[in-house]
């Protein structure tokens, strides 16, 4: 929407000229003015509804506070009507609680001596079973303590015997031991003294033959020489004859020479020293080469007993590891089945001390005092118990006897509980039946005094017409005879309001 104010410079030609407006000037200008008159109306509507607002709060306010007072009013005078009531109840209360303070006082000092009583009683009881228990204890200690001497004995002899044997099969395993060391040590020290005679013999041997080989090798050379020397001359003097020019040369050539021959025999005489050390060393190389040999074959044979014996070790530890795992098979699996069972036991002890603690609270105050009784055995009975021979019984019996004589005490406790439930269950039987009759009466007596249709249909004692009862007259009884057996039968009626009064 466009400002509908008009622009100065328009303002300043208007007072001039007015000019006429348009369709779309006078529709802007309708448009505004509704718009105006509707933000009007909704300033309007948004005043009055504060100032309801706000009226509305003024009253609630004024009437939570007139509430308050209202409250505050009246529970001060509950409390006044309560606090009189409460001092009436409390007069009461304290007549009665002395009353009852004083009953209870009389009472309490009855129960007191008569608690004092049975503590004693069972203080004593107590000490006695305390004294029983103790003697027991010291019979199962000593029982024990003589079992583990046995044991003790036996384990010690065991270990010792052992050790014995342990120390004898090390000493004689040391003895052979030491007897193999010395048969070795005695075999190397034979085979080393045939090897050195040996090796001497064939040095001596291959010195004889180089020997004879090297003069045979002399004489040959010396004869060759002798004939080269005279073939030498022979040429020589040919030679001579023929060239005495060359005879300088020659004499040169002769100097050079014999230091050649010099310097070959000095490389023969190494290469003598050389192969000399060449057959020692070969010499040395077949006696080690045998006795490498001969080490190689006792090794080979070590390594054959060695082998064999792994093998047997292996063999052993296969079966051994086989057995320990057989065995831990074994205790697993009756490690599991040992604690399903203690498991089992533990289940079946923690229900029994659960169904204790449920019978302790019937228990009564004698049965919380004295649980035991003694045996209801009679003297003689008891005698002729003991003097039954104990070897009639055989070991399984025993033990089963020597198993359940801790057990004494709880039969007893059973026992009795079994006896009350019993002679409960004959007095509820007894019960019922009185009730039974008590209320069969209860009906003919209700039967009697009211009067319907069921009622007079039935047989009725009481209802007596023209003093005649409704029931069957009996027959006339004989009077009884001397020689007679039964005497005639009486019936006694007692009225049921009479009885249930009694029992009430």
């Amino acid at each position: 929407a466009e400002d509908p104010r008009p622009h100065p410079a328009m303002s300043k030609k208007g007072k001039k000229a007015k000019m006429p407006l348009s369709d779309e000037e006078q529709l802007l200008l309708f448009q505004q003015k509704l718009l105006a008159e509707e933000e009007m109306a909704k300033k309007k509507e948004r005043l009055l509804n504060q100032f309801l607002k706000d009226k509305l709060a003024k009253e609630e306010h004024n009437s939570a506070l007139n509430l308050n007072k209202i409250n505050t009013q009246w529970r001060t005078v509950l409390r006044e009507v309560k606090t009189r009531e409460l001092h009436k109840d409390i007069e009461i209360l304290s007549q009665t609680f002395e009353r009852v303070v004083d009953c209870k006082d009389s009472s309490l000092a009855k129960d007191l001596s008569e608690a004092e009583e049975q503590y004693a009683h069972a203080l004593r009881s107590h000490l006695h079973n305390i004294d029983r228990l103790l003697a027991l204890q010291r019979c199962r200690l000593s029982l024990l303590e003589e079992s583990y001497n046995v044991e003790l004995e036996a384990l010690t002899k065991e270990f010792e015997t052992e050790r014995k044997t342990i120390i004898d099969q090390h000493e004689k395993e040391i003895h052979y031991l030491q007897d193999v060391f010395m048969a070795m040590e005695q075999n190397c020290i034979d085979s080393e003294y045939e090897s050195k005679l040996e090796f001497q013999s064939m040095w001596d041997d291959l010195k004889n033959k180089n020997l004879e080989e090297k003069h045979f090798l002399r004489l040959q050379l010396e004869h060759k020489v002798e004939d080269l020397w005279r073939r030498f001359q022979d040429a020589l003097k040919n030679y001579t004859d023929a060239t005495e020019d060359r005879k300088i040369a020659f004499e040169t050539l002769k100097v050079k020479d014999e230091k050649s021959s010099k310097e070959i025999e000095a490389q023969m005489k190494k290469i003598q020293r050389l192969q000399d050390s060449i057959i020692i060393l070969k010499g040395k190389i077949m006696v080690h080469g045998r006795e490498s040999e001969e080490q190689n074959q006792n090794i080979r044979d070590d390594k054959e007993l060695v082998l064999v014996q792994l093998r047997k070790l292996k063999a052993q530890r296969t079966q051994a590891r086989g057995i320990s795992q057989e065995n831990l098979v074994k205790l697993t699996l009756e490690s599991n089945a040992t604690l399903k069972a203690l498991r089992k036991i533990v289940d079946k002890g923690e229900k029994i001390l659960k169904l204790a603690e449920i019978c302790r609270k019937f228990e009564t105050e004698e049965e919380k005092v004295l649980p035991f009784y003694s045996s209801v055995l009679t003297p003689e009975e008891q005698e002729e118990i003991e003097k039954i021979d104990p070897e009639e019984f055989n070991e399984e019996l025993g033990k089963v006897i020597m198993d359940y004589i801790g057990m004494e005490n709880f039969w007893k406790r059973y026992n009795k509980v079994k006896l009350e439930r019993l002679s409960l269950q004959h007095r509820r039987a007894q019960l019922l039946e009185i009730n039974e009759k008590l209320r069969e009466m209860l009906k003919q007596y209700l039967d009697g005094i009211s009067v319907s249709d069921e009622v007079l249909s039935q047989l009725n004692p009481l209802f007596i017409i023209n003093h005649r009862s409704n029931l069957p007259q009996p027959p006339s009884t004989p009077t009884a005879q001397p020689g007679d057996k039964k005497p005639p039968t009486t019936y006694n009626i007692i009225e049921a309001a009479h009885v249930i009064s009694h029992i009430l």
